[in-house]
């Protein structure tokens, strides 16, 4: 058992190019995964579907229990954010076939895997320097379309009445947007008290999560790379000397792409 938990360790946190292109293969199921629980959230789930999700949820199950089993502190690890969503994806699939109502809006909580995974960031702080340079903004991206479709998908399933429209999904997907970048065109609206507070809160959260994108877009391009003196963690891509402290840095470049 210890010599499988130092392999897997290996795997998760090594350096070496078979560790490195496990954690990208990881990253390729969890973008698969993602694109398959937005395009099957507002269907109905018959016997295809649901062996297609509970196979799904089986190696997310596998992963996640593996991640816990080797890290050196499992309680730091657990309550991550991506771990997180990864628990509630997993209990959304259990409790499904049991409940009358649609949890599968849950599980596009899984794209905060794409890029919340510490290993994988470092992965790509290392072997891309597109990443280095827009890390802000891929980061602000993801965020911005978690929530877009984890909040269009929760639409669908709590406010929008699927035997009144032809196009359900994308009514709920058209009304996140609309109100998220506060257009509020007044076509499709939440009408319970329920649905209006929902709707202010999609306002509040949106209109933030753009802003972020914005700054990202707008501001200089910084680079995450920690100053040994002061601690500093953001600098210019081409930078010799921390700005605070003035010490000589070295931020990796990843060689020539």
């Amino acid at each position: 058992m210890a010599d499988l938990r130092r392999r897997l360790k290996n795997l998760y946190e090594g350096a070496q190019p078979k560790a490195v292109r496990f954690r990208y293969a990881l990253i390729l199921f969890d973008a698969v995964t993602i694109l398959f629980f937005i395009a099957t959230a507002h269907l109905t789930h018959g016997p295809g579907l649901t062996l297609l999700s509970q196979a799904a949820g089986l190696v997310i199950a596998l992963d996640l229990a593996a991640r816990l089993w080797v890290a050196d502190d499992r309680g730091q690890l657990f309550w991550r954010i991506y771990t997180l969503a990864d628990v509630i994806v997993l209990v959304s699939l259990l409790l499904d076939p049991f409940l009358t109502g649609n949890l599968a809006f849950l599980r596009i909580l899984r794209g905060l895997r794409l890029i919340h995974s510490y290993h994988l960031l470092r992965d790509l702080r290392r072997d891309s320097r597109f990443f280095r340079k827009h890390e802000d903004t891929v980061i602000a991206l993801i965020n911005l379309f978690v929530f877009v479709f984890v909040t269009a998908t929760t639409v669908l399933a709590f406010f929008i009445d699927t035997a009144d429209s032809q196009t359900p999904y994308v009514d709920a997907l058209y009304f996140t947007v609309a109100t998220l970048t506060t257009t509020g065109y007044g076509d499709i609206t939440l009408q319970t008290p329920a649905g209006k507070m929902f709707s202010i809160f999609v306002m509040v959260v949106g209109v933030a999560l753009f802003v972020r994108l914005a700054q990202a877009l707008f501001h200089p391009a910084k680079v995450k790379h920690n100053c040994p003196d002061c601690g500093l963690s953001r600098h210019d891509p081409d930078a010799v000397h921390c700005k605070h402290c003035g010490v000589v840095i070295r931020i990796p470049t990843g060689g020539v792409d």
